[in-house]
């Protein structure tokens, strides 16, 4: 992928939602989980700290609370998304690893 070519447009997917892009961070090719709310795009890896599974219970497809929190599909833990912290479950106190993501001509792109 090149830092060319936008992970995700934003009018491919309403704000409040989740999406999942495949991009490099720091050299690896990594499934990127990102989370908008309104013009604002969140990224993280797509990897829970507790058991390093993707939080995803089927590709793309994310579970939520309705209070907005992120639970994770293999395990149940729940984090949220302004900061990526794990709030209950087995990694309570943990947090997603941050990747950071960027807004540009309607395209989230990985930031430089």
């Amino acid at each position: 992928m090149t830092s060319q070519s936008p992970l995700i447009r934003l009018d491919e997917w309403p704000a409040g939602d989740f999406a999942e892009a495949e991009g490099l961070v720091e050299g690896i090719h990594s499934s990127i989980l990102l989370y908008r709310q309104g013009d604002t795009v969140r990224g993280y890896l797509n990897t829970c700290p507790h058991a390093g599974r993707r939080l995803d219970w089927s590709p793309g497809q994310f579970l939520a609370t309705k209070d907005g929190l992120l639970v994770c599909a293999a395990h149940g833990a729940s984090f949220r998304m302004d900061d990526g912290e794990c709030v209950a479950g087995p990694c309570r106190g943990e947090a997603l690893l941050s990747v950071a993501v960027e807004v540009r001509d309607g395209g989230v792109y990985l930031a430089p």
